[in-house]
């Protein structure tokens, strides 16, 4: 009796800055919870929300590719049709932006299509105010800006896809290739990839590149599109139909957002099979 007193005694005696430390302590043993709001960082100092939204752009089991070289970037990625009654030209993932921008969306393609429309109004309001085409770095850093917005309110979700946008810039007179994820994050790139073959695409990439760079040599703007779509063929292990990839890009010829036909996807992969 004697000692259970005490107990009561001293722990009647614990400051509540103290226990509260305590009731944390207990808690961090345990990640359930942490999962549930967006605004929660776990104890060791992650937001599950948005690594579930890294997830959530594997789900459906797309892969899209993007390659830049000196007079061109290119972007490429699957095209599946959900259903045979569905009309197969209705279904893209290619979407132009402005004139001289457009993009790849990867992951939920309905958080895909809001992002774009976002996209779309910051690129005309932009012309509007200044006169000329909003550069695609500046796109992309504003399209990031706003998906990172949505990391920090409990009234949103991060979107659940990843943006790849290609654009002409007019003052470098270069192409230029940029990837935006649920985080955020954004960078430049001279090859990337999102969906769930990001990580052996670019391997593969980073091999090939590192090979022209070894020859100091630059890849044509046919090359680049026949290195896009080989990387897609080679990580998929398939042998693609026109009707089975879609492929956009921008070149020196044109400095314009361009998706090419069945016919002109065809003429390329016949190319890449007689290689």
């Amino acid at each position: 009796a004697h000692s259970s007193s005490e107990k009561r005694f001293s722990r009647s005696r614990q400051s509540p800055v103290s226990w509260i430390f305590g009731v944390c302590k207990m808690a961090s043993s345990r990640t359930t919870g942490f999962d549930r709001l967006i605004t929660i960082f776990s104890p060791e100092g992650r937001l599950y929300q948005v690594e579930y939204a890294f997830k959530a752009i594997n789900q459906g089991g797309m892969t899209s590719v993007g390659v830049r070289s000196k007079d061109c970037a290119v972007v490429v990625t699957q095209r599946k049709v959900p259903d045979k009654l569905v009309d197969s030209s209705s279904v893209t993932r290619m979407f132009k932006l402005a004139e001289r921008t457009g993009c790849v969306q990867t992951g939920l393609i309905a958080d895909g299509r809001a992002q774009v429309r976002r996209a779309r109004h910051e690129a005309s309001q932009f012309k509007y105010k200044h006169g000329y085409e909003m550069p695609c770095d500046m796109l992309c850093q504003r399209v990031a800006s706003i998906s990172q917005v949505y990391t920090q309110m409990a009234s949103m979700r991060p979107l659940g896809c990843a943006m790849i946008l290609v654009g002409w810039d007019e003052e470098y007179d270069c192409p230029q290739l940029y990837k935006a994820d649920p985080s955020g994050f954004f960078c430049g790139f001279r090859a990337c990839s999102a969906g769930v073959k990001m990580t052996e695409a670019n391997n593969y990439l980073e091999k090939k590149l590192r090979k022209k760079a070894e020859q100091k040599t630059e890849l044509s703007t046919t090359e680049t599109i026949h290195l896009a779509i080989g990387t897609l063929s080679h990580v998929l292990a398939a042998d693609f139909k026109a009707t089975d990839i879609e492929v956009a890009l921008v070149s020196r010829d044109t400095a314009r957002f361009t998706v090419l036909d069945e016919m002109q996807i065809d003429q390329h992969l016949q190319a890449i099979a007689e290689k």
